[in-house]
């Protein structure tokens, strides 16, 4: 935690009433404001911080980091102006070890509740992504492992734009209909992504592709849909994200980047960043996505 005050609270009444109202947490589980005191002796970090704060918060680490200990990123984004996914920034700033990524259709609140969930966990080495997984389930939560870092990460982070969109139409109060049509292309456009950089369509077909993104695209408690949901009802960017953390928002900017760069064809994303960063009416993009020249699918 950043705040000692919070820290305090937090191991005080043995609740996070900001993130994780309503859920007793753990006894073994303690709030810490020094790092060193969290990683001291660590076989295993996991990183959850936002994708904007990744960089700047990994890096003065690498002076504490544990020898050899796993680093698994939790973290759902793609870094703006590199394009990195998160365990390509933490290799380049945390020194050895093995690097993971955990990601799939996993509501905070509903895990914490013990809820069944099942998420995927990869890493290069399958070796660590396997003793990830073991450490980590439980009988509700289920753990796959994969050696697709790429796909599980762009998956999980790539959702999130399609995500808005899906929010938007809601907001708009448009149908069912057009929210299928959209999950389903918005799945093309991330699998599309994902290969053209070395993942596997399969990867995109299981927990960290379809899953995420259906469940992001429909939960009502998606940050990133309720973004897009207030858009739709004509609240600006500003108003629409105020004391939310909606990584599609900034992951916007990476995905039509990479797609450009890529030379791949992703038309919502393109309308979302229109939409998000250049002001466009939410209405006019999903018209245009829907008049685009006819096709086969």
């Amino acid at each position: 935690m950043r705040a000692s005050e919070r820290a305090a609270a937090i191991n005080e009444r043995r609740e996070s009433p900001t993130y994780l109202p309503g859920v007793s947490l753990p006894e073994g589980l303690r709030a810490e404001t020094d790092p060193s005191k969290v990683l001291a002796r660590a076989e295993m970090v996991l990183v959850v911080i936002p994708s904007a704060h990744f960089r700047e918060v990994s890096r003065p680490l690498a002076a504490i980091w544990p020898k050899d200990a796993v680093c698994v990123s939790a973290t759902k984004g793609i870094e703006i102006g590199t394009g990195r996914r998160m365990t390509e920034v933490a290799r380049e700033e945390l020194p050895g070890g093995s690097f993971a990524a955990l990601s799939g259709p996993s509501f905070a609140l509903e895990v914490a509740k013990g809820l069944p969930t099942a998420v995927v966990v990869a890493s290069r080495d399958l070796a660590a992504a396997e003793s990830v997984q073991r450490a980590l389930a439980t009988r509700t939560f289920r753990v796959y492992s994969s050696d697709d870092v790429i796909g599980v990460e762009l998956g999980g982070a790539l959702k999130n734009v399609i995500a808005i969109a899906a929010g938007i139409v809601d907001g708009l109060g448009y149908g069912h209909n057009t929210v299928a049509a959209l999950i389903t292309r918005g799945l093309v456009e991330i699998t599309r992504l994902a290969v053209a950089l070395g993942g596997h369509p399969d990867t995109l077909a299981g927990l960290a592709g379809l899953g995420d993104l259906v469940l992001t695209c429909t939960g009502a408690l998606s940050r990133n849909r309720h973004v897009g949901q207030a858009l739709g009802a004509g609240l600006s960017l500003e108003e629409a994200t105020a004391g939310v953390v909606a990584e599609g928002v900034r992951t916007t900017l990476a995905a039509c980047a990479l797609a450009e760069s890529a030379g791949i064809e992703m038309p919502i994303a393109r309308q979302m960043r229109a939409v998000l960063h250049e002001g466009k009416p939410p209405r006019a993009a999903l018209d245009e996505l829907m008049l685009r020249s006819l096709r086969r699918e």
